[in-house]
């Protein structure tokens, strides 16, 4: 290293051995083609990744899109429950199958591998993101329009594998209207732009109960702080999601391919283009 070295390869113009890094990105499994990958993700657990990812997914098989669901929170999995699916991930000389929802959206997650859903994963941390990763090189996903990433909370392992193994092309931030989540979810907002991820815009969950005698927007966690967070990343909000009752009970009962609602309608679009 140069004893000019200035230690910011991006502004330098040395010639050193130090700035040829090579790309920690993984090749999905021979045969499969996926076009556009999205993370949905937070720096909080509890705000609705889960649901929301579901909800993404739902609504770009609905508009004709070839679309998945990568299940990368390995401790908390919760994706097949909210798809009822109930059978498990096969596979063949050539690689893991993923299971198919009702509605044709692909999916794994580590549930699909265990033999009971209520099993815990009690794995190290390198152990996960491994688990993460294969489900990126050892799945035969197939043609794919649009693959959603449900991401673990926080800034750690599983997070930093899914941005340094897997091209993902842009990110959608969870959140709920309280000021401390605000402040977590400003963490993820941060490593996005770390990791060179554009962040398509928010997603505020929990925004707001409806009443149901008058239809006022009833605050129920406070004032929203999402427009504030989303200017200071030169983003937008994207969707606004009330406390719905038939929302929590589709995801309970695995029927979130039949949730009815506009709510993220002008997301997905925006997402998709």
């Amino acid at each position: 290293m140069s004893e000019e070295c200035t230690h910011d390869c991006s502004t330098c113009s040395l010639n050193c051995p130090s700035k040829e890094k090579q790309s920690l990105l993984e090749k999905p499994h021979a045969g499969t083609n996926i076009k556009k990958v999205v993370a949905v993700m937070s720096g909080k657990g509890g705000v609705g990744k889960s649901m929301v990812t579901a909800m993404l997914a739902v609504l770009a098989q609905r508009a004709g899109y070839k679309t998945a669901v990568l299940d990368a929170d390995v401790t908390g999995p919760s994706i097949p429950k909210a798809f009822g699916i109930q059978e498990k991930a096969m596979g063949n000389s050539e690689g893991i199958l993923p299971v198919v929802s009702k509605t044709g959206i692909k999916m794994m997650s580590v549930n699909l591998l265990l033999e009971e859903e209520t099993d815990p994963v009690v794995w190290r941390g390198p152990v996960i993101a491994g688990t993460v990763k294969q489900f990126w090189t050892d799945v035969l996903w197939g043609d794919i329009d649009v693959m959603f990433i449900d991401m673990p909370p926080g800034t750690g392992d599983v997070p930093l594998t899914v941005f340094q193994s897997i091209p993902v092309d842009a990110a959608v931030v969870v959140t709920t209207p309280q000021a401390l989540v605000g402040m977590i979810v400003e963490k993820a907002m941060n490593m996005a732009g770390m990791m060179n991820v554009p962040v398509k815009g928010l997603i505020e969950n929990m925004s707001y109960a409806l009443c149901p005698d008058c239809g006022k927007h009833v605050p129920v966690f406070g004032e929203s702080h999402a427009e504030e967070i989303a200017g200071r990343f030169n983003t937008k909000v994207l969707a606004r999601l009330p406390i719905n009752g038939k929302l929590a009970a589709a995801c309970d009962q695995g029927l979130i391919e039949l949730f009815d609602g506009d709510w993220m309608d002008d997301a997905v679009r925006e997402i998709l283009k």
